[in-house]
């Protein structure tokens, strides 16, 4: 495997969830022992690339950008990609470890189905095979070049979201589920190395004293500058 001098991670931008993306990107430095290359895909950085137009079974900006993780490190090497509603409890590091070159991407293969039909926001809980597997997904980039810009803009959302652009499900590899806890659906667990605030997260009212809440609003302020006297 070729030597990474730096943790490449993308993360989903959501105009809704900016505070989200920053104590995310907050609690990955805090932890990591490791140098990190941290971007957002937010829409409008990729507007020239991304030419998908958004619906309403979407519940975040990046439901789909997501896919483009593997084009933007230009098929090299590996990348994490997290959804933003999330923070790291471990190093990085230990995820980063575990990337195995049999495989094209690595996720956390969760089984369950939604009990809800809404969730923040009111959003649409949509329903499908492997779901949550693609909010964290560690890519083997050169292996995921089917996933150009104009495929993610134009396939459907359960063809990227059930890995259909890989020739078989053998080419996706198992993560610990520690490294994607859902909160609230998984009962709470201290050993959590990556937890996902999948129904809502403590900056939402009627998530506000969800599990790890505590922890998540502790980050908050220590990416909030305060003046000193």
């Amino acid at each position: 495997m070729k030597e990474q001098r730096t943790v490449n991670i993308f993360i989903g931008y959501d105009s809704k969830e900016v505070a989200a993306y920053h104590v995310l990107s907050q609690s990955l430095i805090k932890h990591s022992s490791l140098p990190l290359a941290i971007t957002p895909i937010a829409l409008d950085n990729v507007a020239s690339i991304f030419t998908r137009e958004r619906n309403n079974l979407q519940s975040t900006e990046f439901s789909f950008s997501r896919f483009l993780a593997p084009y933007l490190s230009g098929y090299e090497g590996w990348s994490i990609f997290m959804d933003c509603d999330m923070i790291a409890r471990r190093d990085v590091a230990e995820l980063w470890s575990l990337r195995d070159e049999n495989y094209s991407v690595m996720v956390c293969k969760h089984d369950y189905q939604p009990k809800e039909d809404v969730k923040f926001l009111g959003q649409v809980q949509t329903k499908y095979e492997k779901k949550n597997w693609s909010s964290v997904m560690l890519f083997n980039n050169e292996r995921c070049k089917a996933l150009t810009p104009e495929y993610v803009s134009t396939r459907s959302g359960l063809e990227l979201h059930q890995f259909k652009w890989l020739e078989s499900d053998n080419q996706i590899g198992s993560l610990p589920l520690k490294w994607n806890h859902l909160v609230g659906v998984y009962d709470y667990d201290p050993e959590a190395a990556l937890v996902h605030y999948t129904e809502g997260g403590p900056y939402f009212k009627d998530y506000a004293d969800c599990d790890y809440s505590d922890e998540w609003n502790k980050l908050l302020v220590e990416t909030t500058f305060v003046a000193q006297k």
